[in-house]
């Protein structure tokens, strides 16, 4: 008996075979956002974007968290925001979020 196919949406983070647009969305921006406030961190003169950057990426990196579906989902997002915790890190150091705009 011939059964009908039914074509299942291709992503690398569903390993459970349902789609997860705002899983996967979430994991796309805390990886770019992490990746910008990592790279950003070692330089002085960057501490407002790498600390900005990576402010947004920890807050999406948590919501992601805690709406995560799937272990390859929770795998990208920790990543992203390992390298978004240490760019916010070191731009607070550097000189923070407002960078003597206050004070």
């Amino acid at each position: 008996m011939a059964q009908a196919m039914q074509r299942q949406p291709i992503s690398l983070l569903s390993t459970d075979g349902k789609p997860h647009p705002l899983q996967d969305i979430l994991v796309a921006a805390t990886l770019i956002l992490g990746a910008v406030a990592f790279v950003t961190g070692f330089f002085e003169n960057l501490h407002l974007l790498s600390s900005w950057t990576g402010l947004v990426g920890i807050l999406t990196g948590a919501y992601g968290q805690f709406i995560s579906e799937t272990t390859r989902e929770r795998f990208a997002l920790i990543v992203g925001l390992g390298a978004a915790a240490v760019g916010f890190y070191l731009g607070m150091f550097y000189g923070g979020l407002f960078g003597g705009w206050l004070g």
